[in-house]
């Protein structure tokens, strides 16, 4: 899903771990968007743009039954991904998840950064802001993967019990 994006010349990532089960992409959304990392972001976005979510708003944009959460809405959706664009669409968020070998599912996590503009010479400038936070950005979407993939592993271990 994030091709479209590649193409354009936008900035681009993607990030994959194995979770030693199989996993639908209704948890993986609710496990990435309910991890205590992700509650923090959750937290900032309401302070600051006044965009508040709740678990709950989370399990409905997992389930399928809403097209917006918090600062996003959902740009597109299939069986095993999704992309969310964020309010002032500059920046997509990429969730995937796909069988890999019997009882493993890879997960994918990426983001989109839409340039600010091309110059007449092909540069691609994406601000200066972007190029600060990009070593944060990219330590903070691994860290936010291997939450959701935590997270899912105490839940996958403990059905029907709260982890």
């Amino acid at each position: 899903m994030l091709q479209a994006y590649r193409d354009a010349r936008a900035y681009t990532d993607g990030f994959s771990l194995d979770l030693p089960r199989v996993v639908s992409l209704t948890e993986y959304i609710l496990a990435f968007y309910t991890t205590p990392l992700f509650k923090a972001e959750r937290l900032v976005l309401t302070m600051l743009v006044a965009k508040p979510s709740t678990d709950e708003q989370a399990r409905v944009l997992a389930a399928g039954d809403t097209d917006a959460f918090a600062a996003w809405t959902v740009e597109g959706r299939t069986e095993n991904q999704i992309l969310m664009c964020d309010y002032q669409r500059k920046t997509r968020s990429w969730l995937m998840c796909e069988p890999h070998c019997t009882g493993v599912t890879r997960l994918y996590f990426g983001s989109a950064v839409v340039p600010e503009r091309i110059h007449s010479n092909g540069e691609v400038y994406l601000g200066v802001g972007f190029h600060m936070l990009l070593p944060f950005h990219k330590l903070y979407s691994y860290a936010l993967l291997r939450s959701a993939a935590r997270r899912m592993l105490i839940k996958g271990g403990n059905r029907g019990k709260e982890g």
